[in-house]
């Protein structure tokens, strides 16, 4: 009986399991079991080395689904990220992302849509490690601006979103969804989604100084 297992990866406290979980069950996945990971860094810590990263590769079978979020939720690393997919495919699993609802198989034998598929996990898993490398150094300027500032410091209006919301507008922007998308998904204004995008330094430095 083929099971679906929705993967969940959380590295900050304003990340949710739950979040995922629910937005994947109202696209419509009936999930099983869900298995996730607290705290876990996918940049610099692969699937396998994961407490619950580690049973997914125990326990999907032949023709069993895998759900993710997206595919930074396998991992933010390149080359992780496309032997993680590639390993799944080849034991007979199918890995589908709630967000763009894309689906990766072994199905097909055509050389050229191999070519195709292997092509788009590529970029999927470069574009997820060019956005985290992005927002840390952008976080790093924001602590760094929060430290200089320290004594005396002006902190400015509080910024009208949360961390949760500001990696969630980086994380879709990286995909290519429009402005009026992301504010739908996040609920912020679409004047907060372009003040984010525009000035990511910025965003991430009002985040630090309030200790959000």
């Amino acid at each position: 009986m083929t099971k679906i297992v929705l993967y969940a990866r959380v590295s900050t406290a304003d990340q949710t399991i739950e979040h995922q979980e629910a937005q994947a069950r109202s696209a419509g996945f009936m999930i099983d079991e869900v298995v996730a990971d607290k705290g876990e860094s996918g940049l610099t810590t692969r699937l396998s080395e994961r407490p619950e990263g580690r049973r997914l590769f125990d326990m999907l079978r032949d023709s069993d689904v895998l759900v993710v979020r997206w595919v930074d939720r396998l991992g933010r690393n390149y080359a992780d990220v496309c032997d993680t997919i590639r390993e799944f495919m080849r034991r007979g699993v199918i890995v589908r992302t709630v967000i763009n609802n894309m689906t990766f198989d072994g199905a097909t034998k055509d050389p050229m849509q191999q070519a195709v598929r292997d092509a788009l996990i590529a970029f999927m898993a470069a574009t997820a490690q060019a956005q985290a490398e992005a927002t840390k150094e952008a976080q790093k300027a924001g602590i760094d601006h929060a430290k200089a500032a320290e004594d005396g410091r002006y902190l400015g209006r509080k910024p009208s979103f949360t961390t949760e919301q500001f990696q969630r507008v980086h994380d879709m922007l990286s995909q290519g969804a429009g402005v009026s998308m992301i504010a739908k998904s996040t609920s912020l204004s679409r004047q907060t989604i372009y003040r984010i995008k525009d000035n990511p330094t910025e965003s991430a430095a009002a985040l630090a100084s309030w200790g959000l």
